[in-house]
């Protein structure tokens, strides 16, 4: 009798391992089996994964201008300072011990379902997904924006519809070639939009005044712009998570890479707002978006605000790129563990997820008519409810399973992961309070989109109308601890 609990218990322990399970503390994601990645053995590695981050969190300082026209000088400079500290690092901390604790594709999707169950977890999939796909169909709107300038045509009407469909077309295609094309087309954009703010920097040496820096007005301050900005801009830390099982040793790699990327989106959001502020006298009101290709004109002339421009372009593209990836492999990843379609599971010859890349690029073409700060704003309030959910599955996972695998784990226990949690979740408060009625309307519609929709795809399933693939269900923690007490 012992030795037949012994063989099943033992049987059921590599059942788990094939699911991606947790055996003895480790846990066996299902991008690590040797079933489910023989044929897509091309993984990122960590400079590539350092700006595929950059890019699905900053791509540049393009987009920071509103900052300064909503609080001055002083205020946008802080903002970039201690912003990150509230809301970026803890975002990056958690990131970085939940993808290692699950290096698999659906990254948060699989965070909040291990803590919460699938329903929780489809509802996360499903907010961050479509704020994902709300944020993409912002870059190529800012991409023509940057262009409009050098060919008025691409102002408005059939020009510009036909160069959106055009651009999205294209951008598409690079992802459907592969996660390394994309990585590495992600660190020559990132070095190509970065370098005119170098030179710009040196060039404006002789006119900078730092008085300019401490222009602050506490009476005229657009809260609800500040804030969005600060967070539109440092925010999607996380949706490198979706990834994860794309990345040569995530374990290691993932932490290494958010560290360097934390470093990168600070400086480069920083020093420009710097040399811009300082060497150009104050208009508030000039300070909206675009307004970095007109400081390059006064401290360089035209050729500086040329190359400025077409930095920002290739920054919009790779934003895209980055957040395309990120948007397809969590669809991916969600039906990986049958909460989607198992067509959603199919992949290219390159090893990319192809129905999930035409569900997002879909999903931008048409949304891509909304205005920039409509976007913005939809787009963050979607976000905050998904990142709660995190928050408490972060928590969640530490008091019940203190002792699971953690490769990369943040420093001060159970009590240490709750005062990570309180700076952020304040934040979001914040964010939340100072929303439109409308944007609040108009998220909440699609948040209740979602609760049902859950349900009507089990219905589905249930009815096999529709197949789904169940090869890889969610770590069952209990049935492990039954199959320990089993065996010893």
């Amino acid at each position: 009798m012992i030795q037949k609990l012994r063989i099943a218990a033992a049987n059921r322990q590599q059942a788990s391992i094939q699911m991606g399970e947790f055996a003895q503390d480790e846990y066996v994601a299902v991008s690590e089996s040797t079933s489910t990645r023989a044929n897509h053995s091309s993984k990122v590695s960590v400079l590539p994964l350092v700006f595929l981050i950059f890019y699905e969190v900053s791509g540049g300082p393009f987009g920071v201008e509103d900052t300064v026209q909503a609080a001055g000088p002083l205020l946008a400079l802080l903002g970039f300072l201690f912003f990150p500290l509230i809301w970026s690092v803890p975002e990056a901390l958690i990131t970085a011990e939940m993808g290692t604790m699950f290096p698999e594709n659906g990254g948060y999707v699989v965070w909040v379902s291990s803590a919460l169950g699938p329903y929780w977890g489809f509802q996360q999939g499903w907010m961050k997904w479509l704020s994902g796909v709300i944020d993409n169909a912002l870059y190529p709107v800012l991409f023509l924006d940057y262009l409009k300038s050098a060919v008025p045509a691409l102002g408005g009407g059939l020009p510009r519809v036909a160069a959106t469909w055009g651009l999205t077309i294209v951008l598409t295609y690079l992802n459907y070639r592969g996660m390394v094309i994309v990585g590495w087309v992600a660190v020559c954009l990132g070095i190509f939009s970065l370098l005119p703010f170098v030179v710009m920097g040196f060039l404006s040496i002789p006119d900078l005044e730092p008085s300019r820096w401490v222009v602050a007005n506490l009476n005229d301050v657009n809260w609800n712009l500040y804030l969005n900005t600060l967070f539109w801009n440092l925010n999607y830390w996380d949706s490198i998570s979706t990834l994860a099982g794309e990345v040569d040793n995530p374990k290691k790699t993932l932490p290494r890479a958010l560290f360097y990327a934390v470093i990168l989106v600070v400086l480069g959001y920083f020093f420009p707002l710097l040399i811009g502020t300082g060497a150009v006298p104050l208009n508030r009101d000039l300070w909206s978006d675009g307004y970095f290709s007109d400081v390059a004109m006064i401290i360089g002339g035209a050729w500086l605000r040329w190359w400025l421009q077409a930095a920002a372009a290739m920054s919009n593209m790779g934003m895209f790129v980055a957040e395309m990836s990120s948007d397809s492999f969590q669809l991916l990843g969600m039906a990986e563990r049958g909460m989607l379609p198992e067509f959603f599971t199919k992949r290219s010859r390159h090893g990319t997820p192809l129905v999930g890349i035409l569900f997002s690029a879909s999903g931008v073409i048409i949304l891509s008519w909304m205005s920039f700060q409509e976007i913005v704003a939809a787009e963050n309030f979607l976000y905050c409810f998904g990142m709660i959910l995190e928050f408490i599955a972060f928590i969640l996972l530490r008091i019940r399973h203190p002792n699971a695998s953690r490769p990369y784990k943040v420093a001060g226990g159970t009590v240490g992961a709750i005062l990570l949690c309180i700076p952020p979740t304040i934040l979001i408060g914040v964010v939340l309070f100072f929303s439109s009625l409308k944007v609040m309307f108009v998220s909440l519609i699609a948040m209740a989109i979602g609760l049902v929709l859950q349900p009507c795809l089990k219905y589905v399933e249930k009815k096999r109308w529709m197949k789904f693939s169940h090869s890889s269900d969610l770590p069952d923690f209990g049935n492990l601890e039954v199959n320990r007490s089993l065996v010893y």
